[in-house]
């Protein structure tokens, strides 16, 4: 049967910088998809917290994120070339230390790359909301994409996701809520910093809803 995925690949036009990036800083501050688990004290020449981004977009808010937490590493997760190539310039720019990125499919990432129980936070900021119902079922939010991050995630660690589509929002809180894995923790949101999508999307009205969930600690 064909995999289902959560998202495609869109044709968003790559700029010269953004390919010059792509090229030049991807082999420098890039994560190469394997079937071998990652050794984050390696990647990061040093023993801290990681905490992995699914969808980093354009990066504007992954970098700021990084460089405001210098003392967490970050693996930012990225299937878009215009956004990779963004995403490198700002770490290259900045001289983040604390930031690396794997251009490849998160689920396949999160199975054959992270170790179980390495990851002190994931952080899923506007997945694709996938609109019509019929294709509700490409969304990555759902019970086997939860069971597969409490996997992931040390015991008390955090998925803080965020969405303009209420619907989706109520998808999301089911399917955490309903694992035994984790509980919401309605009053410990966790702070971040506003995106150009974001900000638009607020200026139209849409309400934004950020969701937090901790990994029990079992």
């Amino acid at each position: 049967m064909r995999e289902i995925k959560s998202y495609v690949l869109r044709q968003g036009r790559t700029t010269p910088s953004q390919q010059r990036a792509l090229d030049e800083l991807l082999p420098r501050f890039g994560i190469p998809f394997s079937d071998s688990l990652i050794d984050a004290k390696a990647v990061f020449s040093r023993s801290a917290p990681v905490v992995l981004e699914i969808g980093s977009g354009m990066g504007e808010s992954t970098a700021e994120i990084a460089q405001q937490n210098p003392a967490i590493d970050f693996i930012a997760i990225e299937v878009h070339g215009p956004g990779v190539g963004s995403l490198l310039k700002k770490i290259d720019a900045l001289e983040l230390r604390n930031l690396r990125v794997i251009r490849h499919d998160a689920v396949e990432v999160l199975e054959r790359m992270i170790p179980d129980a390495l990851l002190a936070g994931i952080h899923l900021f506007f997945p694709d909301p996938w609109p019509k119902k019929r294709h509700h079922k490409r969304r990555l939010v759902q019970p086997p994409f939860a069971a597969l991050a409490a996997s992931k995630l040390a015991p008390g660690g955090y998925v803080h996701a965020a969405t303009d589509w209420p619907d989706y929002a109520v998808q999301i809180e089911d399917v955490f809520s309903s694992s035994p894995h984790f509980r919401k923790d309605p009053e410990a949101i966790k702070k971040r910093p506003l995106t150009k999508f974001e900000r638009r999307g607020i200026g139209l009205g849409n309400p934004v809803r950020d969701l937090l969930f901790l990994r029990r600690e079992e």
